[in-house]
């Protein structure tokens, strides 16, 4: 479930938008009433929506969106007045005074889009150091000359190795590596 952090100056409101969203279902991570808070607690969890009004003790919105983490999402709930100023790329927005259902369906569309962009993340192949892949190469190079494989045979081999003993491709590489070369 996605992470939401909940950021205003009064934590009584902060505390009451909480409540509102648990009511409905959203998981709230932490509520602050100052950025640094936030963002502390917005590094802590990684990826997630913030929640916030427009300012703060220590910073207005937009230099707390600067700051984010790439995979946090801005909801920023402002009067009419301030919208009107322009609200950054990136930051979604909802008007003052707040109409519940507005919030709920925009939180809830955030949040289905930070699941999905998290799915996608995890779906992508992994990036190997230039190293990685160097061990994974000799690993294989030795298979092939020692045993006659071919080198999707040695992969395939060092890929079953490494799903059987529950360790990553480089360490079972490594192992290899390790025990053929006596």
């Amino acid at each position: 479930m996605t992470n939401v952090i909940v950021l205003f100056p009064k934590i009584e409101d902060a505390k009451n938008i909480r409540n509102l969203l648990v009511r409905h279902g959203f998981r709230v991570s932490a509520v602050c009433t100052t950025g640094a808070q936030a963002l502390a607690s917005a590094n802590g969890l990684g990826d997630g929506v913030l929640v916030c009004g427009y300012k703060y003790p220590d910073m207005m919105y937009t230099e707390l969106a600067n700051c984010l983490p790439t995979h946090f999402e801005m909801l920023l709930m402002a009067s009419q007045r301030v919208l009107s100023e322009g609200v950054g790329s990136g930051i979604m927005s909802v008007a003052m005074p707040l109409k519940v259902q507005d919030l709920l369906n925009t939180l809830e569309m955030m949040v289905a889009n930070a699941e999905r962009r998290r799915k996608k993340r995890k779906t992508m192949p992994k990036v190997r150091s230039d190293e990685d892949r160097k061990v994974l190469d000799e690993a294989k190079a030795l298979l092939m000359e020692r045993n006659g494989m071919t080198e999707e045979e040695a992969h395939r081999y060092i890929q079953k190795c490494s799903m059987d003993s529950g360790t990553n491709l480089v360490e079972t590489a490594e192992m290899v590596l390790s025990m053929m070369k006596f």
